[in-house]
């Protein structure tokens, strides 16, 4: 018998005999986690195969070194989730807010250019009482006119405003 196909028996003699009470220790390990017991069993056999030639087949049990195997497995498993932040689900991914400024800032780049096609007395009324938020008086009061001519420009550089974001395809 090849060398090879005698480390299979070995493997396949150490899984028969083994299986059950490592994965009743694993599961004790990895607090009833079935799945991932089963894959640390499953990773502890892939190393007792990488090792067979090392291990000493005359001890009355291999469990001990198995254990101690799955053990170290579990151990790394902890250590690498710990090192990195937790995982979510694809759920999560879906309900998570992406703030993407990128709408507001075309908005805004469009809008600045808007105004920049009004009049200069157009733009100013809009700047006083829109962007600064201020009160017909006040704007009034900064420009030096009547109050009614603030209201009558603000009207007509909204209505302006209207036609030129109109053209651009921009809905007001």
């Amino acid at each position: 018998m090849d060398p090879e196909a005698a480390d299979d028996v070995v493997l396949t003699e150490l899984y028969r005999a083994y299986r059950s009470p490592l994965l009743s220790f694993v599961l004790r390990l990895t607090a009833g986690d079935r799945q991932l017991a089963e894959d640390v069993v499953q990773e502890t056999m892939v190393r007792a195969w990488q090792h067979v030639g090392q291990l000493d087949r005359a001890q009355s049990s291999l469990m001990p070194w198995l254990a101690t195997v799955a053990r170290r497995i579990v151990i790394d498993d902890q250590r690498r989730k710990q090192a990195r932040p937790a995982e979510t689900g694809e759920g999560m991914l879906e309900k998570a807010s992406v703030t993407d400024g990128t709408d507001t800032l075309l908005r805004n780049i469009v809008v600045t250019e808007a105004l920049q096609a009004l009049s200069p007395a157009h733009r100013q009324v809009l700047n006083e009482t829109i962007l600064r938020d201020r009160t017909v008086n006040e704007a009034a009061e900064i420009l030096g006119i009547p109050a009614g001519t603030v209201k009558s420009r603000v009207y007509y550089a909204l209505r302006a405003l209207r036609v030129v974001l109109d053209e651009r395809g921009v809905s007001a």
